[in-house]
């Protein structure tokens, strides 16, 4: 029998695994996907939100872990685990030469129009790099790796984990038998219920006309998180934390595939501009904060309007102020025009931006501080980097909420413990996507996700396999 079982395969998971290797135990990670998508959401990250007190190799000034804690304080409402968070907090100082032992390589500090140059470690070759190091350093050590290895089912006695379920499957045209794997101890990393489109509609109901706003999300991760795991674990009785319809949701192109996007799908000029929905109307202040503590909560909110579409309107004078997306939108010399080709009521749309150009205050443009160009007499207000949009040529990008991850979460505590009436299990723990949701109850700022899947990761791993060995699991803290 083996040791540790971790069941999962992105970064969550492959802390977990390469940490309880080097505590001496003998480790097996099994993955859903193919080997091809392996990696889960982990494969689209590129960063990692670090507390740091002084400048440190990669990340410039500092970034102390109040600010951290407040700025995670603020995009959550407070909807959060303060014990937690901080010991997520705590844990990225420290853990950029673990990842470093293991592979990953961290590119010089950025500047510019990602403000992130002093919070966060941007990895050498995105998040693909990343996943390929930790699984080159898992191989080396010895970790059994199992792709196309789907679990449906976990047997847990009186809260211990007794075995994993794989059903038959074929693969390549070769049927492959059901499986039962026996371990001593077990970390679920599986991913949340993004991709499972009927737990999504079950989640987000349906609107007055019988249609289901869920059905025009799109999925800016993997394809393979249906949240099995999570809806079994829930079955079985473990406690669990957060609202279904909360997630890192994302204003992506609505031209976007529907799965597996990734960071190319995001369009960054929204607070440099307006939003409308599909009425002409805009819903929601554009300017309120930095677009890394902001750029998750648009998604969301654009799954609340009509048909959950919007439109991103800029004019020339935001154009080398944002990163520029992958695909152009379109462009016009009048706004008449530009409302016609997205298809926008132009009466409405045009009476929408007359508002706005007239409420936007003289004040010093500056889209790296958090500016004094306010409008007034508007509703909603913009309360930054407002500046007329009337100097073409006009540019406007169709959005659509893309999902990255939920927060419905198990709940855990500073061992990584899964919890059945409030008991912590002796042997089954979590980290990554499936326990979140106890740190992001809402909200979400640049980085904080890797942030909180390399510590509980970590911990869980670590835990894993002092649990193996017949020991108590430690916190972190």
């Amino acid at each position: 029998m083996i040791d540790v079982l971790v069941i999962g395969g992105g970064n969550a998971a492959l802390c977990a695994a390469l940490m309880a290797r080097e505590a001496g135990a003998s480790v097996m990670l099994i993955e859903a996907s193919p080997r091809e998508w392996r990696g889960g959401n982990s494969q689209h990250t590129r960063n990692l939100r670090c507390m740091h007190e002084a400048p440190q190799d990669v990340l410039v000034e500092a970034y102390p872990e109040e600010e951290f804690w407040q700025d995670l304080l603020k995009v959550t409402g407070g909807n959060t685990n303060e014990n937690l968070a901080r010991l997520v907090i705590r844990e990225s100082s420290t853990c950029r030469s673990w990842m470093r032992h293991h592979g990953v390589h961290f590119q010089p500090p950025l500047s510019g129009a990602l403000h992130v140059a002093r919070t966060n470690a941007f990895f050498m070759g995105g998040g693909k790099a990343l996943v390929n190091a930790y699984y080159r350093s898992a191989e080396k050590l010895g970790v059994v790796i199992r792709y196309n290895s789907p679990v449906e089912d976990i047997e847990v006695q009186d809260g211990r984990f007794v075995a994993a379920v794989i059903p038959e499957r074929q693969i390549n045209g070769q049927l492959y038998p059901a499986e039962r794997i026996e371990a001593k101890s077990c970390v679920l990393a599986a991913g949340g219920f993004e991709s499972n489109r009927e737990w999504l509609r079950e989640a987000w109901g349906n609107n007055e006309r019988g249609e289901y706003p869920s059905d025009n999300f799109l999925i800016r991760g993997t394809r393979f998180n249906k949240g099995t795991l999570l809806k079994c674990m829930i079955n079985l009785g473990a406690d669990c934390i957060g609202d279904p319809t909360q997630a890192h949701m994302v204003a992506i192109d609505a031209r976007s595939p529907l799965y597996d996007g990734g960071i190319c799908t995001r369009i960054d000029c929204v607070s440099l501009g307006v939003v409308v929905n599909k009425d002409g109307k805009r819903f929601y202040d554009e300017g309120e904060d930095f677009w890394p503590k902001r750029y998750a909560i648009w998604g969301r909110l654009i799954a609340q309007q009509p048909r959950q579409i919007g439109y991103s309107i800029i004019d020339s004078k935001a154009i080398g102020h944002f990163m520029p997306p992958v695909f152009p939108g379109n462009k016009a010399n009048s706004l008449e025009e530009l409302a016609d080709q997205l298809d926008l009521p132009r009466e409405t749309f045009l009476r929408t931006l007359d508002n706005f150009n007239q409420g936007c205050c003289a004040g010093r443009f500056d889209h790296t501080l958090l500016d004094d160009c306010v409008t007034e007499g508007v509703t909603p207000a913009k309360t930054h980097w407002a500046r007329p949009i009337d100097t073409p040529p006009f540019y406007g990008y169709a959005l659509r909420p893309g999902v990255t991850f939920t927060y419905l979460s198990l709940k855990t505590d500073a061992t990584a413990a899964i919890r059945f009436s409030n008991q912590p299990s002796e042997n089954l723990f979590v980290a990554g996507e499936m326990m979140a949701g106890n740190v992001l109850g809402q909200g979400y700022t640049a980085g904080v996700g890797m942030s909180i899947g390399t510590a509980f990761g970590r911990i869980a791993g670590h835990n894993a396999a002092l649990a193996s060995m017949g020991k108590q699991p430690k916190s972190a803290a």
